[in-house]
């Protein structure tokens, strides 16, 4: 499932990928037990090919990573979240359609 449009990011890569990207990072918190998850899966990476350059996109595992999650107050999954330069901007949680996560992601960031 890896490619070049998502980074799986871990606990140990979450510095380095999201809080220092210089670009806008999109953060889907999901799990491999997540029916929405995977329903959201397929659009994320599409936002990851069609917004590359613009804003980085990447994956958490919450079962992998539940240090992240705890942390960010990662209650319901999937949880999306937009980081720019090291904060939250943004969050929105559950299954949404591939435009739905464009307009949120760029209404997000005009207003950041």
């Amino acid at each position: 499932m890896e490619n070049n449009s998502v980074t799986h990011v871990t606990t140990k890569t979450w510095e380095s990928e999201v809080l220092k990207s210089n670009l806008p990072v999109f953060v889907d918190f999901w799990a491999e037990w997540c029916g929405p998850c995977r329903m959201v899966g397929p659009a994320v990476e599409q936002i990851g090919k069609t917004m590359a350059g613009k804003i980085k996109v990447a994956k958490v595992n919450v079962d992998e990573n539940q240090e992240i999650a705890m942390k960010y107050g990662i209650q319901s999954i999937p949880s999306l979240i937009l980081f720019k330069d090291g904060k939250e901007i943004n969050r929105t949680i559950g299954a949404a359609p591939k435009e739905a996560y464009i307009k949120f992601i760029e209404t997000s960031l005009a207003r950041s």
